[in-house]
């Protein structure tokens, strides 16, 4: 074990932390072996120097430097904020065959296509192999270059000399320089490419798209300062045996952060899905029992999903199952208790086993309603069918483990979605201090509710909950 000498400091290289003396695992991020000593530090006074440009009133800076260009993609339009801002610069990471590759090499092609010259950057696969997937989805643009490198100094140098305004590059994690120690992909190597590109970015605005790799936990590798470093942080999520994608900022100078971009993978390259609502239900000719629709929000935008639920009695009386796809386990089984304790739906000597359609995964609290519907709808053999025998209906609300219904964020906007998609009622639970009441907004009746068991009651007959 390293010893702490008089006047040194230890300092992490993934985020920066320090300390008097070494430790194994930085106390900030959680990083094992990235805490090195730094030696004494040096402290001098600095000597001010003459500003070569002087201050000026903020209401005085020219707005044009702030206008945003289209990609020609409306999806990863609207994540960025309406666009690309000139010298911007942004990472997109996401899990190896996602489709970041095919995803930015469609907007490289539009954006070439409208006549402004792009550089795209390949570093993991060979020119020939980009050519071949660009054909394959018709990417293909006379504005468009493309370089496989490797080296810095030789990828700055391709932007010199074919002057693009956006510059691609896939992936961070494959480019060196010899200015920074270490193999491809290190901390070093890492954060002196990304400051070199953000630099350049800066100094002749240039958008600059970074492709970054993903750990093992999903989170970006490399060093934090990297994220520091740019401008717009994006996420590229999607199960690899689903064909829904989905682009979410986590961090954007230029707009949200909260907005999502929705795309659909074929054979033909990535397609943009600009109403998704679709993906994640299915059609049944008539109702049946264990299904219940509800309205999630991903970021600000509001999208249909449908949750679905088997009751059946369990072999296995004193330790039945509870399994749970696409929704959060131990959310489920929580609803699994509450109804049983709350609404006295026997549960306690059967399996339940929960799942989403589409590959859709459910982190949004105001789904507890639905899946408690769908859990008691499936128990009782008793369809989600609403007032007035209705079958077209949402839930959307949060369980206390009282039974209580929750109010959620955004609740107006998600019943003008479900009125949007031609839907009967909506279950909602009622505003605190207020009485429940009944009321239409667009042809859609909202029935508010104050309990889990009052829900119960809207939704199923009363022979089902009995």
């Amino acid at each position: 074990m390293a010893r702490s000498s008089k006047g040194s400091s230890y300092r992490c290289s993934e985020c920066g932390w320090t300390t008097a003396k070494w430790v194994g695992r930085c106390g900030e991020c959680q990083t094992w072996g990235s805490v090195s000593e730094q030696g004494a530090p040096k402290v001098r006074e600095v000597a001010a120097h003459a500003p070569t440009t002087r201050a000026v009133p903020i209401a005085s800076v020219a707005a044009e430097l702030s206008t945003r260009d289209l990609t020609g993609v409306a999806e990863l339009d609207r994540v960025l904020g309406g666009g690309l801002v000139p010298g911007a610069v942004v990472l997109l990471a996401g899990e190896p065959g996602v489709g970041k590759s095919t995803l930015l090499l469609e907007v490289a092609a539009r954006w070439a296509s409208t006549g402004r010259r792009t550089l795209y950057v390949t570093g993991e696969e060979s020119a020939a192999q980009v050519r071949l997937r660009a054909g394959r989805t018709g990417a293909l643009a006379d504005e468009l270059f493309l370089a496989a490198e490797t080296d810095l100094g030789t990828i700055l140098g391709h932007v010199d000399d074919i002057d693009p305004t956006l510059l691609v590059l896939d992936s961070v994690q494959t480019v060196t320089t010899a200015e920074a120690d270490g193999a491809a992909g290190g901390v070093s190597q890492v954060r002196e490419t990304t400051g070199a590109l953000v630099r350049v970015a800066k100094r002749t605005g240039m958008a600059v798209v970074i492709v970054g790799h993903v750990t093992k936990e999903g989170t970006i590798a490399g060093p934090r300062t990297m994220e520091h470093l740019v401008d717009v942080v994006l996420n590229f999520e999607g199960d690899r045996h689903s064909g829904f994608r989905m682009v979410r900022a986590t961090k954007n100078r230029f707009g949200p952060a909260d907005e999502v971009g929705c795309f659909e993978m074929g054979e033909e390259g990535i397609v943009e899905v600009p109403d998704p609502s679709g993906l994640f239900t299915s059609e049944h000719a008539e109702a049946v029992p264990g299904t219940c629709l509800t309205v999630t929000m991903e970021g600000r935008r509001p999208l249909l999903a449908e949750i679905q639920a088997l009751v059946v009695a369990s072999p296995a009386q004193q330790n039945p199952r509870r399994i749970s796809q696409g929704f959060e386990n131990a959310r489920s089984t929580m609803l699994t208790a509450v109804l049983q304790r709350r609404a006295r739906v026997r549960l306690s000597e059967r399996d339940i086993y929960v799942s989403t359609v589409g590959g859709a995964r459910i982190f949004d609290p105001a789904a507890d309603l639905a899946c408690a519907l769908a859990i008691a709808s499936a128990a009782t053999d008793q369809p989600v069918m609403g007032p007035a025998g209705r079958s077209r209906l949402v839930a959307i609300g949060e369980v206390g483990l009282a039974g209580e219904l929750r109010r959620v964020p955004g609740l107006e906007r998600r019943i003008a979605e479900a009125a949007r998609l031609g839907f009967d009622t909506a279950i909602v639970p009622a505003e605190r201090g207020t009485e429940p009441r009944r009321r239409s907004v667009r042809g859609l009746r909202v029935v508010e509710c104050t309990t889990l068991p009052h829900a119960l009651a809207e939704a199923l007959s009363p022979k089902g909950v009995a």
